[in-house]
Formats: structure tokens, C-alpha cells, sequence
């Protein structure tokens, strides 16, 4: 079954009830702060980041950054979860905003603004642009992705356009995946998260992209959107499945009941 058809069913169950939403949401904002940190090098297994987040703990023998990059990226998913409503363009004001709220006491000085000096990408052997270029850079990203229709194929280019320039001096990858997330948000679809059992084939892919393969980076997005989507439709669509065969049972054993008939 293709994304399209996927995505067509999960609209036909709208709208969702606020208890399935929030049952859903939980436990995946939390497995998204910790796969997307993670990413990044922070040592928060997922049990401290959700007492993190759940409880305001701070976890023995773990950095301050740590935990301040927990707190941080969950309250800009809840700004993209506000913001990303149906119609709603993602612009670079909302990036460099999310960017803001992501390094927030982390490196206050480098937040919300674009980097002014060179950059590596580690383990990449792709060179991010001069930083000169970066501003020039990003505004004609955000004019190449108003052109694409396709809202996967548009979260994907803005993806791997943040990742490519690299615009900031850190926080680049959460920025990345939380402006991925806004427009797949804002078209329907549920987000994306990266589990860290497929780190190095993210990597990979963004790799591929860099060498002139976007297709195979946008293929890799597409894999974990079929993924996020089954979830959710698996989730959402069983009790009413469930409620149906209840009620089929109900009426066929009432016809076969002999009280019935008085």
C-alpha cells in the first residue's frame, strides 16, 4: 500500500478523539526527544529522558547540556505541534525560531542565529558552504521547496537542505527534523522519527543525497513514514475494528438465543 492511500485513511478517521491523540502522542514525543538527541551524541538513555521531561529530574552522573537539550527539544516539538496547522507554510522565521528554543542555555550565543564561521560535518565528507553563502543559501532553499507540491517530498529537499548548508554553528540536525516534521504535520501525516538502530542508514542516506541521490535519501524518509503511518492506523483504526466484531457477535448470539423470540 503506497503513502497516498495510507495517508487517506488516516484522514478518513478524522476527526481524532483527544484520548486517542494524546495516548498516541505520549509516548512518541518522548521517543522522539530521545532518538533525535541521541543522535547528536546526548547520553540520555529513554527511561531519564521521559523522567526528565515527566518528572523535572536531573540524572546523576549526566551533564547539565544533557538534560537542558531534553527539555529543549521537547518544547520546540510543542511549538511545531501548535504552529503546523493544515495550510500553514514552514518559513525561515520558524526555523530560526524552533533553532532558538533548541540551543537555549545550551549555546545561547550561537541560537536562532545563522553561523558566521566554517563548520565540519563529523564522519561526513561533505563540506558545508562558506558561511558568507549560508543566508543566500537558505532563502533560495525556501523558495526551491514552495515550488514542490508533494508535502514528502518537499519535508524531505528542506531535510537535507538544512543538513547540506548547515547554516548553524550547532543544532543543525534537530532543526533539520523538526522542520521535516512541521510540513509532514501540516499536510496530515504523522512525524518522523529516527530510531537509533537506523542511524547509520539516516547517515547514509544523507550521504547519498550530498553525491547528487536525493532520491535514495527521500527513499529512506519514505520507509519511516510507511512505519509511523502502520502504527498509527494500526493503533487508531482497531477499536473500531474491535467495536465491530463485539457488535456482530452480540447480534448473532442474540439471533441464536431463544428468549429472543418473546
Amino acid at each position: 500500500m503506497n503513502l497516498t492511500t495510507k495517508h487517506q485513511r488516516l484522514t478518513a478517521l478524522r476527526p481524532l478523539s483527544p484520548e486517542s491523540v494524546a495516548s498516541l502522542a505520549a509516548a512518541w514525543d518522548v521517543r522522539m526527544v530521545y532518538e533525535s538527541n541521541s543522535i547528536e551524541g546526548n547520553s540520555l538513555t529513554l527511561r531519564e529522558t521521559e523522567l526528565v521531561l515527566s518528572k523535572g529530574v536531573t540524572v546523576s552522573g549526566k551533564p547539565l547540556k544533557d538534560h537542558l537539550e531534553a527539555v529543549n527539544l521537547a518544547k520546540a516539538w510543542e511549538e511545531v505541534k501548535a504552529l503546523a496547522q493544515p495550510g500553514v507554510e514552514f518559513t525561515e522565521s520558524t526555523l530560526l525560531k524552533l533553532h532558538q528554543i533548541v540551543l537555549t542555555r545550551v549555546e545561547d550565543s550561537f541560537a536562532g542565529t545563522y553561523r558566521s564561521s566554517a563548520v565540519r560535518i563529523a564522519g561526513s565528507n561533505h563540506i558545508p558552504p562558506n558561511a558568507i553563502k549560508v543566508p543566500d543559501l537558505m532563502e533560495a532553499l525556501f523558495t526551491e521547496i514552495a515550488t514542490i507540491s508533494d508535502p514528502v517530498e518537499r519535508a524531505a529537499k528542506l531535510h537535507h537542505g538544512i543538513s547540506s548548508i548547515h547554516p548553524f554553528a550547532d543544532g543543525n540536525g534537530r532543526a533539520a527534523r523538526l522542520a521535516m516534521n512541521f510540513i509532514l504535520l501540516a499536510a496530515g501525516y504523522p512525524p518522523i522519527s529516527i530510531p537509533t538502530d537506523q542511524r547509520q542508514d539516516y547517515y547514509d542516506a544523507l550521504e547519498a543525497a550530498d553525491s547528487g541521490n536525493f532520491p535514495a535519501f527521500q527513499e529512506f524518509l519514505e520507509t519511516e513514514l510507511h512505519k509511523e503511518l502502520d502504527h498509527y492506523l494500526e493503533a487508531l483504526e482497531q477499536p473500531a475494528s474491535s467495536t465491530m466484531e463485539r457488535s456482530d457477535m452480540e447480534a448473532q448470539t442474540s439471533s441464536q438465543d431463544p428468549a429472543s423470540n418473546h
